[in-house]
């Protein structure tokens, strides 16, 4: 299995996104205001970390937090105590405990530039999306205007018309556009809409001028210049085809050892009928992190 990042035990809710990042956080609703569908039966985000955007879900019966890391999900827990139609999730996306077919809606967003196995995280989410639902992404964008100023200028670059991803520090991945679209395409998903964001990811600028002015700004630019691509993010909404399916009438566990679907759950444990693993679950609180009791 590909190498996971893990942001188990760090004060990424507080020391990445505090002050200094207001900017990127109004940014990324803008992008979501436009490409998310505002309503819907199930949605889930994987990469959920501390609920950051979960504030956008209002729209859908039924909510799932998924994340690698517990301590930032029990944050999550905590900030939503109040919104019941919340499932909160510990697992890796490389093998998720879901059921096929159940989601309408799957985000992730700052997730993917972590992720070492880009197919096989985006067969799982096609695996467990219903056919026709929506996959909203955004991604580190490597051929974006600074890189690929610095390549015609001759100075250090990272190759930004190479197709292949390129690793900046460990687990930490830039893509092209071409191959999103590409890796997307080989599981069945089509794009239907694009933005570019995050025009404006200079620490000076961030200071002297407002994190809203700018998010406004950048809000104007990111549809228009979609088709260039030139900022460090682009975010998409790919529509899932899966010809001959039927929506999954069934739970929504799956179980992640084996693959069954004949799980039972009671209000402490989560577990696989045919393989006997089992999970702990505390309310709607559900730990599939390892290999199962």
């Amino acid at each position: 299995m590909p190498e996971i990042c893990d942001y188990e035990g760090s004060e990424y809710g507080t020391a990445f996104w505090g002050p200094s990042r207001e900017y990127e956080d109004a940014v990324d609703r803008r992008a979501l205001g436009w490409l998310l569908p505002p309503v819907g039966a199930r949605l889930v985000e994987i990469g959920a970390g501390f609920g950051r955007l979960a504030s956008l879900y209002a729209g859908y019966d039924e909510v799932f937090l998924v994340d690698y890391s517990r301590s930032l999900l029990l944050q999550a827990q905590e900030a939503l105590r109040d919104r019941p139609k919340v499932t909160f999730v510990v697992t890796d996306l490389y093998n998720l405990p879901l059921a096929d077919d159940w989601f309408n809606t799957a985000v992730m967003v700052r997730v993917l530039h972590h992720v070492q196995g880009v197919s096989a995280a985006f067969g799982q989410v096609a695996r467990i999306l219903a056919p026709g639902g929506a996959y909203v992404l955004e991604y580190a964008n490597k051929r974006n205007a600074k890189e690929v100023l610095r390549f015609l200028a001759g100075r250090p670059h990272r190759q930004p018309f190479s197709r292949e991803p390129s690793q900046v520090v460990p687990l930490n991945y830039n893509f092209h556009p071409a191959y999103i679209r590409e890796r997307l395409g080989q599981v069945g998903f089509q794009v239907e809409a694009e933005l570019t964001a995050s025009f404006f990811r200079v620490d000076t600028l961030k200071r002297i001028a407002s994190p809203a002015m700018l998010a406004r700004i950048d809000g104007w630019l990111q549809r228009p210049l979609a088709g260039l691509k030139p900022g460090p993010s682009v975010f998409l909404r790919a529509r899932l085809v899966k010809p001959g399916q039927t929506r999954h009438k069934g739970g929504v566990w799956r179980c992640p050892r084996c693959g069954s679907l004949r799980i039972s759950e009671t209000a402490d444990a989560v577990s696989c009928n045919d393989c006997g693993s089992s999970w702990p679950r505390r309310g709607s609180f559900y730990d599939f992190k390892g290999q199962g009791a």
